[in-house]
């Protein structure tokens, strides 16, 4: 399938590295101006940039927690690019905090931190880029969750509960604003083949988390990335508050 962003502009948070450098990576090469949101690493954020295919990008720093942030990030980028037709949410952090070994701060930290930046985050943004996107006549929103959100995350509680709060936002603002002619999908992956996954795979348990799926690996960054701009593309509107899994059969739900 070949995608067609011309004359469009695409925020992807988190996309310094990993499935969102991939993600920018694909709108730029489809024709989109897409902006490169990072948290803290700028040297990885102009390496970003550096690859994208075409010209008119940015890169913007901001920490999803942070409301002022955000709403800056929103300013910036409608003053230098006129407009955002989709928004990649994409940008998360995941900590491990099992009860039965964690202290209660440490419990209390967790929570804190991850429901702020995966989910209330996600939602401010949602709001301050959707009210943007209702004004100039539509636009689509992206949110990258989890299977983690179905099956639980058991060492990361936090985590699993933000993915599954994540789902449930993007399905009631996919109808709340259906009528402003905005598009909400959701796109679920389990394991992915990135930096940050790479100790982990390469680890004792690599071999039995890449046997969860019958294809025998985890997924590739291009194909969560695939499954999001399709999301984002043209002709999906009926499929508007919808969950896709990237997952290779890992976890199945009915």
């Amino acid at each position: 399938m070949k995608f067609q962003f011309e004359n469009q502009v695409a925020l992807v948070t988190g996309g310094s590295r990993g499935i969102g450098r991939v993600i920018a990576q694909m709108f730029a090469e489809a024709g989109a101006r897409v902006v490169v949101h990072y948290r803290s690493n700028r040297v990885a954020a102009e390496e970003t940039l550096g690859v994208l295919a075409g010209e008119g990008h940015m890169i913007v720093a901001a920490d999803i927690g942070v409301t002022a942030d955000l709403e800056r990030l929103t300013a910036e980028v409608m003053a230098q690019m006129g407009r955002i037709d989709i928004l990649v949410n994409n940008a998360g952090v995941f900590f491990h905090h099992p009860l039965a070994t964690t202290d209660f701060a440490t419990w209390r930290e967790s929570w804190d931190v991850v429901l702020r930046t995966n989910l209330i985050g996600v939602a401010d943004l949602c709001y301050l880029v959707g009210q943007e996107m209702i004004k100039q006549g539509g636009g689509r929103i992206v949110n990258v969750s989890s299977r983690g959100a179905f099956r639980g995350e058991p060492d990361a509680p936090a985590y699993g509960a933000s993915k599954a709060g994540l789902n449930g936002m993007g399905q009631s603002l996919a109808q709340s604003l259906a009528p402003h002619n905005v598009f909400v999908h959701t796109v679920a992956p389990g394991f992915v083949e990135t930096d940050m996954a790479a100790g982990v795979l390469a680890g004792p348990a690599g071999e039995g988390i890449r046997q969860q799926s019958p294809l025998g690996r985890v997924a590739r960054p291009e194909e969560v990335a695939r499954a999001v701009l399709f999301c984002a593309s043209a002709g999906t509107e009926f499929m508007t508050g919808c969950i896709i899994d990237v997952n290779g059969a890992s976890y199945l739900r009915s």
